[in-house]
C-alpha cells in the first residue's frame, strides 16, 4: 500500500516553518491512518512550480496532502502556531479522518 505524502512548503529563515517542520519530524506521521510520509519543500526552490510558488509564497508554512487514494492534492487548514507537539498528531489525524471519511 502506498503512503500518502504530506508536503510542507517552507521558506528558509521562516521561524514558523522551522518550528512546524521540527514538530512534524518529531511526532511520527508514519503512524497516522493512513500512513503519511513527510516531504519538506522550500517554496523558493526550483523543485516547486511557479504556480505553487505564486499560490503559497505569502502563506508558508503550508501543508498539502498529495493523496494517491483520493487522487488529488488537498490543502490542510493552517496549523495553529501554538499547538503543542503532543496535540499535533491528533490534530492531523482529525483532519485526515475528514478527508478520508473515517469515523
Amino acid at each position: 500500500m502506498n503512503s500518502e505524502i504530506l508536503i510542507l512548503y517552507t521558506r528558509e529563515g521562516c521561524c514558523l516553518c522551522q518550528t512546524l517542520e521540527k514538530k512534524l519530524s518529531n511526532i511520527g506521521v508514519e503512524n497516522l491512518k493512513p500512513s503519511i510520509v513527510l516531504s519538506v519543500l522550500d517554496i523558493d526552490s526550483n523543485k516547486v512550480s511557479l504556480d505553487i510558488q505564486m499560490k503559497y509564497t505569502n502563506e508558508v508554512p503550508v501543508m498539502v496532502l498529495d493523496s494517491t487514494r483520493l487522487m488529488k492534492k488537498v490543502e490542510l487548514p493552517r496549523v495553529p502556531p501554538r499547538l503543542r507537539e503532543d496535540m499535533l498528531l491528533s490534530w492531523l489525524q482529525k483532519n485526515l479522518n475528514i478527508f478520508y471519511k473515517m469515523p
